[in-house]
């Protein structure tokens, strides 16, 4: 526990910051696995779900909860399997 007074304030930004980084993250990895799905199954939503993948993947990257690089890399296999 901290005893100091900006080591707490550190530490309430810290929970504060990672419950809004693990939202956007989990959001992003559930759009990512439905339009992974979708592309498995042939589904006719797949294009729709494809594009509400990279728009969260986007915006996980914009709010840091993803380092930009591993999004562009999800966003290409995922463009990559719906084009096949």
């Amino acid at each position: 526990m901290a005893n100091i007074k900006s080591a707490e304030k550190r530490n309430r930004q810290r929970s504060k910051r990672r419950l809004r980084n693990r939202d956007a993250a989990g959001r992003m990895r559930t759009a990512v696995k439905r339009a992974q799905r979708a592309i498995r199954e042939r589904s006719e939503q797949a294009p729709e779900l494809v594009r509400a993948a990279e728009r969260d993947v986007h915006r996980a990257v914009t709010k840091g909860a993803i380092h930009r690089n591993k999004g562009s890399r999800l966003i290409s296999r995922l463009s990559r399997r719906a084009a096949a």
